[in-house]
């Protein structure tokens, strides 16, 4: 952005701080006209023909930039992917504590990566690990929707479920209590994590 004698152009059109045109004139009688009134000349756009340039306060106008920009980051919803890992033989009460966490994550709008890995062995006996990935989708379908089915890669197995807002919002309203408690319903039951490994 172009301010004062940085200016390029030979002839601009200038616009007053109260939005007003003056009409085109040269750059310096643009400077001297925002320099009278204790202003910056500022180029607002410099690809129209000739350049628009407005008289404003140039330390104003970068701040109500920067807040502008901080409230439109401020809107944008971030969504980060958390990861669950399992395997094959992961036993009912690691099963529920690592789906526990993932509902969590889930009703805080967070994406979950559950993922199994393979062993040695259970290489040979894939089918039990998506016999646990069903399980694991049936755990979330009342909140969650699969946004990547189940597949292998390499000696993983993995699936990407997705929080669904609708169907999150009818289970708070059907659990009330978890609404008022917040998202991180039950971490106190599941603060162990560790399935044996």
């Amino acid at each position: 952005m172009r301010v004062n004698r940085e200016i390029r152009a030979p002839q601009i059109r200038v616009i007053d701080e109260a939005g007003q045109m003056l009409g085109v004139m040269s750059v310096p009688e643009g400077v001297r006209l925002a320099e009278d009134r204790g202003l910056d000349l500022i180029e607002i756009a410099p690809t129209a023909s000739p350049p628009t340039c407005k008289i404003m306060d140039y330390g104003k106008y970068k701040y109500e930039n920067k807040k502008k920009a901080v409230a439109a980051r401020k809107k944008q919803v971030i969504v980060t992917v958390k990861e669950v890992q399992m395997r094959p033989r992961t036993d009912d009460h690691d099963f529920e504590t690592k789906m526990r966490h993932a509902r969590r994550f889930l009703l805080e709008g967070d994406k979950v990566k559950v993922n199994m890995r393979f062993m040695g062995r259970e290489m040979a006996h894939q089918e039990l690990g998506m016999v646990q990935m069903n399980k694991a989708i049936d755990f979330v379908k009342d909140i969650a929707l699969v946004e990547s089915p189940p597949k292998m890669e390499g000696k993983n197995m993995f699936t990407i479920i997705a929080p669904d807002q609708t169907k999150i919002k009818d289970f708070l309203k059907a659990n009330p209590q978890l609404a008022k408690k917040g998202p991180a319903e039950d971490e106190a039951d599941g603060a162990d994590d560790n399935d044996g490994e």
